[in-house]
């Protein structure tokens, strides 16, 4: 009983670390999860390239899906392959999640069992589990699992938009990695005005200008330059700090962002281009 999935990275619009209210869009870079399900009651779990991986996540998602499912299934085995750099502000965590919901729902023969909204919220469910996110991370989940660009209210698993949208984006990841549950909550809740005011333009889709609005409120919060900010513009139609950093993304047209970067190219680290994502996470 085996079942195969891939889920997108995100990039950021609003960061929920504030107000609760978040907000993330699909871009197409990939994890893709591997279950087998069997009667062992344990569940094994790898991450390909890195054999000290922290992978309870992925272990607490197979578990939550046979939970559910009415299977006479007990445990088995998860290995993830990313395409996506961990803890670098770009949903690896929750594509990983939603990848591996999707894999064991398919091992079981149950994908038609869940609604996309309510896999995301086993996966949501198993980050809260096991400590890996401050906020249940519901909008970067919903993104990667829906496609497009999601606005949510974290504290409630509440999805209030999903819009396509399409762009051109562009990727800086420094040489270091972030993680979220780490980030300081009591400075980012000073930016919580700004954050009200990122929610307002998403809400009424002005997206572009709300990432960048986000981009500087949370690069203050989280003492992240604010340089590659003004690099990007006013080049692009959005640029931000990419969740709790360190990458920041970009979006627009796809020349002007071969000209943004040009200059992060200068920042230590890598730069990728890529496109918006629509499709969502899929069995393969």
């Amino acid at each position: 009983m085996d079942g195969r999935a891939e889920a997108p990275a995100a990039g950021t619009v609003l960061n929920a670390l504030a107000t609760g209210t978040g907000s993330a869009f699909a871009i197409e870079r990939y994890v893709e999860a591997a279950v087998s399900v069997d009667d062992t009651g344990t569940v094994d779990a790898s991450v390909e390239g890195n054999p000290d991986a922290d992978t309870r996540l992925i272990e607490r998602c197979v578990d939550a899906v046979l939970e559910r499912s009415g299977a006479d299934f007990s445990g088995g085995t998860v290995h993830t392959d990313s395409e996506i750099p961990m803890a670098a502000g770009l949903k690896s965590s929750s594509a990983a999640a939603n990848a591996t919901v999707l894999a064991t729902l398919a091992a079981l023969g149950e994908e038609e069992s869940l609604t996309r909204e309510d896999a995301t919220k086993v996966g949501v469910e198993a980050a809260r589990d096991v400590g890996v996110t401050v906020t249940g991370a519901f909008d970067d989940a919903s993104a990667s699992m829906l496609g497009g660009l999601t606005v949510t209210e974290n504290d409630t698993d509440a999805l209030l938009i999903r819009d396509e949208v399409d762009w051109d984006a562009l990727v800086w990841t420094p040489p270091e990695q972030a993680f979220s549950a780490d980030a300081d909550a009591e400075r980012c809740a000073r930016v919580a005005p700004m954050a009200e005011l990122v929610r307002e333009l998403a809400l009424s889709g002005r997206y572009g200008t709300a990432m960048t609005v986000n981009g500087f409120a949370f690069c203050g919060a989280l003492e992240r330059p604010a340089e590659p900010l003004v690099e990007a513009l006013p080049d692009v139609e959005g640029v931000s700090l990419s969740g709790t950093g360190p990458s920041y993304v970009a979006v627009g047209e796809r020349d002007n962002l071969k000209r943004v970067q040009e200059r992060w190219n200068d920042r230590p680290g890598q730069t990728w281009l890529t496109r918006t994502q629509t499709e969502g996470a899929r069995t393969i």
